[in-house]
């Protein structure tokens, strides 16, 4: 499918202010993976009520929190401002439900600062970088939160190719151009790959 040139972009951190240029992306793609609403790796509360509204109102509510992070990459449409895509970011306490989390723990070296879960592209601008812009912007932030060592989970995609549900926080090239080590496998054609990040100046 032909997807569009986003043109050029900006990154804006996901807050109660951007809430809803968030928000209609997600609503864009039906809530993301059957109504997720990136909420997979945030921790159980007793106020979520899962499905499609629960979701949305519960990730709503970490957002206005403060424990809800993301990059969006935000580009000026016909109609205003949109988001793009995000790249969802946050500490261990903020994102523990990470997936292989058994295999995971038993195997861990040390406990990272920072986690980035998930990468989210709209399917009208795929194809165009979108998910290193992501990226580089949760980096970006991370350093200006004052930068830390930093976990991602990529995938090693085979042979077949696998559908964006699968690929839900990019793949093993993608971060290693951004700077990331490998550090071992996770899961099946899973990763552990890590960064440091400067603070920023």
């Amino acid at each position: 499918m032909a997807t569009h040139d986003p043109g050029s972009t900006t990154i804006r951190p996901l807050t109660s202010a951007t809430w809803d240029l968030f928000a209609a992306l997600v609503e864009r793609h039906n809530g993301i993976f059957s109504g997720c609403w990136c909420i997979k790796f945030h921790p159980e509360r007793d106020d979520h009520v899962p499905g499609y509204d629960g979701n949305r109102a519960y990730k709503k509510c970490l957002v206005d929190e403060g424990v809800a992070h993301a990059a969006l990459v935000v580009r000026d449409g016909e109609d205003g401002e949109e988001a793009i895509a995000w790249a969802e970011y946050g500490t261990p306490a903020e994102l523990p439900d990470i997936h292989h989390r058994k295999q995971y723990l038993a195997e861990q070296d040390l406990e990272p600062d920072y986690r980035i879960t998930c990468i989210f592209v709209d399917k009208r601008y795929r194809g165009h970088g979108l998910v290193t812009v992501a990226l580089e912007g949760a980096l970006d932030l991370i350093a200006h939160a004052g930068g830390g060592i930093v976990e991602g989970y990529p995938h090693i995609p085979g042979e077949r190719r696998l559908s964006s549900s699968f690929l839900y926080n990019g793949t093993k090239a993608v971060y290693e151009r951004a700077g990331f080590d490998f550090i071992r496998p996770k899961g099946m054609k899973n990763t552990v790959m890590r960064r440091s990040v400067a603070p920023a100046r």
